[in-house]
């Protein structure tokens, strides 16, 4: 993990479990904690591309929704609600910090088109070499084959994805544990911890059983699978606990925290 202390350009997502509370509605503190670290990691140097879930939650809290509705038409117009909110709340909290940001709304149709994927990756150059701080999300409001499973799915996928359009050096996965386990630490207090993963097999896509959270969309499966793509792509990754941001500054000092994926070895 030494080699992330020279780690330029980060990929960090974040779920809507981090993000929320079981309301639906923001964690404040959660959020304003994450934007003070990645301005910062910004500040030292490094060039920050985020990736955040939670629209489809946090308009559904908005909208004081007893539950994120199930219907597409209701997931969609929760996601219009959400993704205004989050980049309201986003823009306001990094603009303390003096940090520009940019909304990217990406659909795989677009990715999978060369001229438009190429479009995609000159913009995020352009941006990061503008120092601003691109926010990512699925496109939810019209993209109904994604809130179908069609598409990218869930936004670990997603943000696998967009490491490899941009080249980073290492994606980092905000999760609600502390990395990954050998067994479900929810249900077996004995599990343990996987410090480093070389590669992605049989015995650790396995191990990677379950769901998230009721207000998520993707589980530690789902972390897997955006292993894989950046296994394919010689791009690193890390998994480390969500409610405490402040372990970005640990991960690139090149400290161990949480599970590392190392695809560079």
């Amino acid at each position: 993990m030494e080699r992330l202390a020279g780690a330029k350009r980060i990929v960090v997502k974040v779920g809507t479990s981090t993000l929320t509370y079981e309301t639906g509605l923001v964690n404040i503190r959660r959020i304003e904690q994450l934007v003070k670290v990645l301005s910062d990691l910004a500040n030292s140097g490094r060039e920050i591309i985020f990736v955040t879930s939670g629209a489809i939650s946090v308009g559904a809290g908005k909208l004081r929704l007893a539950q994120k509705p199930k219907d597409t038409p209701g997931r969609q117009a929760a996601a219009a609600v959400g993704q205004s909110e989050l980049m309201h709340l986003y823009d306001n909290l990094f603009t303390s910090y003096n940090h520009n940001v940019a909304q990217v709304l990406l659909t795989k149709d677009v990715v999978d088109d060369e001229l438009r994927r190429k479009n995609v990756v000159n913009t995020f150059n352009r941006l990061l070499g503008y120092r601003a701080i691109p926010i990512v999300n699925e496109n939810d409001t019209v993209a109904v084959d994604e809130l179908e499973g069609d598409h990218f799915g869930d936004n670990d996928t997603l943000s696998a994805v967009v490491a490899t359009l941009v080249d980073a050096d290492v994606l980092v996965i905000l999760s609600d544990f502390d990395g990954l386990f050998d067994d479900n630490p929810r249900k077996n207090k004995d599990a343990k911890l996987i410090p480093t993963v070389a590669r992605v097999d049989s015995y650790i896509e396995s191990v990677a059983k379950g769901s998230g959270s009721s207000r998520g969309t993707g589980g530690m499966a789902t972390k897997i699978q955006a292993a894989k793509i950046l296994e394919a792509a010689g791009i690193d990754m890390a998994i480390i606990r969500g409610s405490s941001p402040e372990l970005l500054y640990d991960l690139t000092e090149g400290k161990h925290v949480g599970t590392f994926f190392d695809f560079r070895n």
